[in-house]
């Protein structure tokens, strides 16, 4: 799958270190933000419900597939991030898990690269 921020300026890049169930482990931000989500199957829009370093929780009418690599761009607040910009980060990564609750479609993602766009 290529993507239109390939051909975009980045600042910086993280690849972040394999382990087991990151997801869990790390801070979570209630942050509800629009989505715009690349898929294997298509695109879909969804928000976010929270977000941590290594991956958030989002909601969607419809879901990728676990174990299924996305990719999306986010504009994270400068008021969250501490500068004076919105800082806009390019996140590749894949969908651990989906459920329903409160008659939401639900899916939890890994963040396994992300890269700052300038």
């Amino acid at each position: 799958m290529q993507s239109s921020w390939q051909e975009e300026g980045r600042v910086a890049q993280w690849q972040k270190p394999k382990g087991e169930n990151p997801v869990r482990t790390a801070v979570r931000f209630p942050m509800q933000l629009a989505l715009h989500v690349q898929t294997e199957q298509g695109e879909l829009d969804a928000v976010t419900e929270n977000i941590s370093a290594n991956g958030l929780l989002f909601v969607s009418d419809r879901l990728p597939d676990i174990d299924s690599r996305i990719e999306f761009t986010i504009a994270m607040p400068s008021a969250v991030m501490g500068s004076a910009t919105d800082v806009t980060i390019h996140c590749i990564g894949r969908v651990v898990r989906h459920y329903l609750q409160d008659g939401k479609k639900k899916a939890a993602a890994v963040i396994d690269e992300y890269f700052l766009k300038a």
